[in-house]
This record gives C-alpha cells, sequence and structure tokens, in this order.
C-alpha cells in the first residue's frame, strides 16, 4: 500500500525496475544510469521521509504492514506463552500477554494486537480492548511482580473500546486502576508506542520506568480525526488537527512526556522488518540492565516523580 507522499518514490522505482528488465532483454550496459537512479531514489527517500508532517507521521503508524504486538514478541523472543482471560469476565483478544524468553532473560510481555484482515480485525475488535482487557492486563503484572521479572508492554491502540456494554462493565475503572497498580509495580516497567498511542487507552498499559516511542508513532489524548470532527464538526480538518495536537515522538520527547525515541528503517517499520524487531529488541535489553541496575525504591520513586512532573497544577 502507497501513501500519497510516497508517490514520487514509487514512480522512480517503476522507472528503476524498467530500466534492469531493459538492460536483461537487451543485453545493454545501462549500469550507470542504473547507479544514477538508485542515488536519486536514497536521496528523495531521505528528504520525504525526514520532513515528513505529523498527519504524515500518523498515517505511517497506521500502515497495514507495520509489525504489531505479536509480530514483535515472536521475533524477539523464544518460549512464548500466552496467557489468557481476567478471571472475570471474559479473554480480550484485543489484548495480549504472556511470559517469553528474550536472550534468557525470563520478561512478562502485554500490548494491544490488531488484525490483518477483516476477519482478524473483527476477532482483535480492531486492537480497542474493553474493560477486561485492561483487567487482564493488570493481572499479568501482578503476575511478573509475583515471580520478580519485569514487564514489556507494546503499545498501539485507537484508544479502548467505547461501546456502551464497555462502559457498563467499567471501563474508566479498570484504567484508572491500571494507572495506579502501575506506578507502583516493584519491577521494571518498559512501555513502547509501536503505532497508534490514543487516549486512555493507550495510557491504560504505559506507565513505566521508561516510555519510548518508535520514530513514526504518535501518542495523544485524541487522534486527529475525532479532535477535528469535536472542534470542526468534520473530519476535513485531521491534517489541521494533527499540527494542533503535536503528537509525534519528536513532539513527546520535546515536551518530557516521554524518554526516548526508537529509529525506525528508512521509509517506516513495515519496510524493513526484520531489521526494525531487532533494533528493538536492542533497545528493550540494554533499557533492562539500566533499570535492573537500579534499587526498587528508587526506581519506583523516579517513576512516579517522572510522571508527577508533567505538566502544573494551581490551586
Amino acid at each position: 500500500m502507497l501513501l500519497d507522499f510516497e508517490q514520487p518514490i514509487a514512480v522512480l522505482e517503476g522507472k528503476l525496475r524498467e530500466m534492469q528488465q531493459l538492460a536483461l532483454d537487451s543485453q545493454v550496459d545501462v549500469s550507470d544510469a542504473v547507479a544514477a537512479l538508485e542515488a536519486k531514489i536514497k536521496t528523495l527517500k531521505k528528504e520525504t521521509y525526514a520532513n515528513l508532517t505529523r498527519w504524515q507521521r500518523v498515517q505511517l503508524s497506521r500502515h497495514p504492514d507495520r509489525p504489531y504486538t505479536l509480530d514483535y514478541i515472536e521475533g524477539m523472543t523464544e518460549k512464548f506463552v500466552e496467557l489468557h482471560g481476567d478471571r472475570t469476565v471474559a479473554d480480550d483478544k484485543a489484548m495480549v500477554g504472556g511470559f517469553a524468553e528474550i536472550d534468557g532473560r525470563s520478561v512478562m510481555f502485554i500490548g494491544q494486537q490488531k488484525g490483518r484482515n477483516t476477519k482478524q480485525r473483527q476477532f482483535r475488535n480492531f486492537g480497542m480492548p474493553n474493560p477486561e482487557g485492561y483487567r487482564k492486563a493488570l493481572r499479568l503484572m501482578k503476575l511478573a511482580e509475583k515471580f520478580g521479572k519485569p514487564i514489556v508492554t507494546l503499545i498501539d491502540t485507537p484508544g479502548a473500546f467505547p461501546g456502551l456494554e464497555a462502559e457498563e462493565r467499567g471501563q474508566g475503572e479498570a484504567i484508572a486502576r491500571n494507572l495506579k497498580e502501575m506506578f507502583l509495580l516493584k519491577v521494571p516497567v518498559i512501555c513502547i508506542i509501536i503505532g497508534e498511542g490514543a487516549s486512555g487507552g493507550a495510557l491504560g498499559i504505559a506507565i513505566g520506568d521508561r516510555v519510548l516511542m518508535l520514530e513514526n508513532t504518535w501518542y495523544s489524548v485524541i487522534s486527529p480525526e475525532s479532535c477535528s470532527s469535536i472542534l470542526w464538526r468534520s473530519w476535513d480538518y485531521k491534517e489541521q488537527a494533527a499540527e494542533a495536537l503535536k503528537l509525534t515522538a519528536t513532539d513527546m520527547l520535546g515536551n518530557k512526556l516521554v524518554d526516548g525515541i526508537v529509529k525506525e528503517p528508512l521509509g517506516g517499520a513495515h519496510t524493513d522488518t526484520t531489521t526494525m524487531i531487532k533494533t528493538l529488541k536492542k533497545t528493550i535489553l540494554k533499557t533492562l540492565d539500566e533499570l535492573e541496575a537500579l534499587p526498587t525504591e528508587e526506581r519506583i520513586s523516579q517513576r512516579i516523580d517522572k510522571f508527577a512532573a508533567m505538566g502544573v497544577v494551581l490551586e
């Protein structure tokens, strides 16, 4: 799938393929022309992706070929054992989690999962968890704490499910409880936005010692479309809303709302999934080493202080 701003690159890549095919068919030496065109494509890619608008970053974060939570878990770890259910209502398929080994180290992975096709998206509820999803996540966090295992959460959701039945089962309370409990977890907690990070649906599993964002992701109290529909009564102003929300990884780091940015391959995580998974794995291991070197009480205190410093309260 090509995004609008990628069309000029696609045109040049099409010409490159034609030139390479011509060389094969006619045995004509066009190596210099091919090299020049490849260099031109590389330069155009760098310029394009270095100057993306905030809305274009949002589009990249939603690319259907981007790796999702289970892709990262399966690519980074061994012996993943998925755990199910909140022990109260049901097993929310939009929230997945379980123990896995990453380079011999046992870690609890938790994250929102989207689907690749229509059937999978319906099964995963488009990555929008119900209250039982957040309660399952908290149950797994407490299980990890019980056995002294670090926690890694992978955030990728357009928001918590807004349906009536979700509200009836206590959506707000479930998310609020997670916020409170995650502040006090005694084990290291790393939270990584791998795609969309919308509203309380994202925040419900995003209180950690380190909060990281992949380069082409977004994190905000509301999506650009929803913001546009509230302020302008139309989705037509979503690009303007994205600029106003300042929701990119660079914006978040500049406002000290996240702790770091994980670089993606040129063109986005979906263009080289293998490299992206290796990069994220390396980042997780390095961050775990840093956090495990801290005394438990100091780590919890730093976690609380970090979030308490966000914003100003006037009485």
